[in-house]
């Protein structure tokens, strides 16, 4: 399992870093740019509102598809054929709920207009979701890395082509933004779904109530526990921009900070989508999982708080260097400090809240989101007046750290781990020296890309010399699987 772990990873890192970056940096930063703060501002916050929901597109149903064909393959078929049914019904709640919320908290008719455009994306993009989590289930993992960045491919090229000539003189559109990504996420649904028909040898789909009510039953407790995280993670976009009278111009800086953190997190997510299905048909074949959650947190924790570490104390330079000549850098590299830090907590996450979930621990999860939830609203609800976005980030932060230490807490109570005192010590000197590299390093006087390439290699040098990351142990993973 450790081989088939490494191996996929390396591939579906490779795919995804030569493509996903170039899309956040290439083409979404460009659009900003192109359309100015505010007006991406109420876009970014649109599309936060309509994932607000998103849940209602899927119930759950997704992650549950996940760990179920990974344990039980010969269920595709029988499952496949009546869940695309399901997941229509499920649309139309999501639409109707959607819009009635909109009207509800006032939104503007260009702003609905908007919205209806992006939910359409929506329900393509978790269809699209649900139809890679069955390539995940049989383990095909090399195709689904290919449809990964597909619709990303897709909107680079056809993106490109409107920004150009359109950027500086400010008569590109964020519709046509909107449109692009319509046109790749239906190419790219189309795809996968003849793939998984081809698969799943589907002939014709089946409307079953009994099968639907038990598929909504069993999936229940995922749809609460992604609609919770959902809330904690997205929800400020839309108090920002509702609760400031330049909530709009707030939503865009907040957008502007938060671009590198989604890059990463996009990565990160990458590690989960592996891991869940590993996780699940480890867990039912009764192996160990600690060898992997071990690897797994070598091979993304470490790395993210290097990444942190470094994007905090060159977070200027960093905003500088991406939105030079626009307005609000200093705001958003305060910011963008900030929310880097939450990368660390967000890795241990994709790692330790994936493995609750492949063991069906749903019930704590969702104590625990509920828990983050309801924290980042209180303390949102009273940073945002005092401190604007800065006081938005600094509860993302806090949440994230604390929903992470809880799941660590729980999966040590769960699976009775055994304490590794020599991997934590090892840990605690590496954060230490990492934030001290970098508190010297950024002083250095020497240009600021030297100095942040001499910083990041330091602390993986250091990752190495501790044997947080051991090169011999992957060569051996990938060599010999074990």
């Amino acid at each position: 399992m450790q081989r088939k772990f490494v191996t996929n990873l390396f591939l579906i890192l490779t795919l995804n870093l030569l493509i996903k970056p170039f899309w956040i940096l290439g083409i979404d930063r460009y659009v900003q740019i192109a359309v100015g703060t505010e007006v991406y501002g109420y876009y970014i916050t649109l599309f936060n509102f309509s994932f607000l929901f998103n849940i209602l597109l899927d119930f759950g149903i997704t992650n549950f598809n996940n760990k179920n064909i990974a344990q039980n393959n010969h269920l595709l078929s029988k499952h496949f054929a009546s869940i695309v049914l399901l997941r229509l019904m499920l649309a139309g709640a999501f639409c109707i709920i959607t819009l009635i919320s909109g009207f509800f908290i006032h939104y503007t008719w260009d702003m609905m207009k908007m919205l209806l455009m992006l939910m359409f994306n929506q329900i393509l993009i978790s269809f699209i979701l649900y139809l890679r989590s069955n390539l995940a289930g049989l383990h095909l993992f090399k195709t689904d890395s290919i449809i990964s960045v597909l619709d990303r491919t897709i909107m680079i090229a056809i993106c490109g082509f409107l920004l150009y000539g359109h950027m500086h003189d400010h008569s590109f559109r964020i519709n046509w933004f909107i449109y692009a990504q319509t046109i790749a996420y239906l190419i790219t649904c189309i795809v996968v779904f003849v793939i998984v028909i081809d698969k799943a040898k589907i002939r014709k789909l089946a409307w079953r109530w009994p099968f639907f009510l038990m598929i909504l039953k069993k999936s229940y407790p995922y749809a609460i526990l992604v609609l919770l995280m959902t809330f904690y993670n997205r929800i400020d976009f839309v108090m920002l921009e509702r609760m400031l009278v330049n909530g709009a111009e707030q939503a865009g800086v907040y957008a502007s900070a938060y671009r590198l953190l989604d890059a990463t997190n996009m990565i990160a997510f990458l590690f989960a989508g592996l891991l869940l299905p590993i996780f699940s048909r480890m867990i039912k074949l009764k192996q160990s999982v600690e060898p992997m959650v071990q690897l797994a947190f070598s091979l993304l924790v470490v790395p993210a708080i290097v990444i942190a570490t470094c994007s905090y104390f060159f977070r200027m330079e960093i905003m500088t260097m991406l939105y030079t000549g626009t307005d609000h850098i200093e705001e958003s590299a305060h910011v963008f400090g900030v929310l880097m830090c939450c990368f660390v907590p967000i890795a241990t996450t994709y790692i330790f809240g994936t493995l609750l979930t492949a063991n069906g621990s749903l019930k704590q999860l969702n104590i625990m989101a509920s828990t983050g939830m309801i924290i980042n609203i209180l303390l949102n609800l009273f940073l945002i007046p005092r401190m604007q976005v800065y006081g938005s980030a600094i509860s993302s932060l806090s949440t994230q750290f604390l929903t992470a230490f809880a799941q660590v807490l729980m999966v040590q109570y769960l699976f009775r781990f055994k304490i590794n005192y020599r991997l934590l010590g090892s840990l605690l000197l590496f954060v230490i020296c990492a934030i001290t590299i970098n508190y010297f390093g950024s002083g250095l006087q020497i240009g600021w890309v030297a100095r942040f390439f001499i910083c990041s290699s330091l602390c993986f040098a250091l990752a190495f010399l501790l044997r947080l990351i051991s090169i011999r142990n992957l060569i051996h993973i990938v060599k010999y699987g074990e």
